[in-house]
């Protein structure tokens, strides 16, 4: 399994307003699963076109604009039982580059209902629950995307709440 590569992708923490985070359930999960849109980058596309192009996929709408992207790429490695099940066999879990992005449109701009749905319902969630909602073998990559963008993430809700920003700790 080692031996095998990094699929390339991206990985999209979209804001709101509010402060809070878009998550949809998986429509392919056999256990209650929520993560963030991310996908992969196709070739000769830029992880920021592939943001994008990503967005519109899976929630309909990329009414959006990126603010922060993360320092690194970011892996994480399938459980043994899935290598071999998706992406063909050809890889072992993905390198993904991050982006936290502002949702500059309405809830009724979003629509899940796509050409492909990766989601049967979605939802703002708060920042902080965000490694919850998301499959075990994942946890460890939403904690470093938490830890990424958790200054963006103070900033959007200072800004909604008229707050000031809480100092890094």
């Amino acid at each position: 399994m080692t031996n095998l590569p990094y699929r390339p992708g991206v990985g999209l923490m979209l804001f709101n307003a509010e402060g809070r985070v878009f998550v949809g359930r998986r429509i392919d999960s056999t256990v209650e699963a929520w993560q963030m849109p991310q996908g992969g980058i196709d070739d000769g596309e830029t992880p920021e076109q592939a943001a994008l192009r990503e967005l519109a996929e899976e929630i309909g709408t990329n009414d959006a604009e990126i603010i922060a992207s993360s320092r690194d790429w970011l892996t994480y490695d399938l459980p043994a039982e899935l290598v071999g099940k998706v992406w063909k066999g050809r890889f072992r879990g993905q390198k993904q580059k991050w982006f936290a992005l502002r949702f500059r449109g309405s809830d009724a701009d979003i629509n899940i209902a796509t050409t492909h749905p990766e989601f049967n319902a979605w939802c703002w969630a708060p920042f902080e629950k965000l490694a919850e909602l998301i499959v075990p073998f994942k946890r460890t990559l939403y904690l470093q995307v938490m830890e990424e963008f958790r200054d963006t993430s103070a900033l959007i809700h200072s800004k909604s709440t008229g707050a000031p920003a809480s100092p890094p700790v």
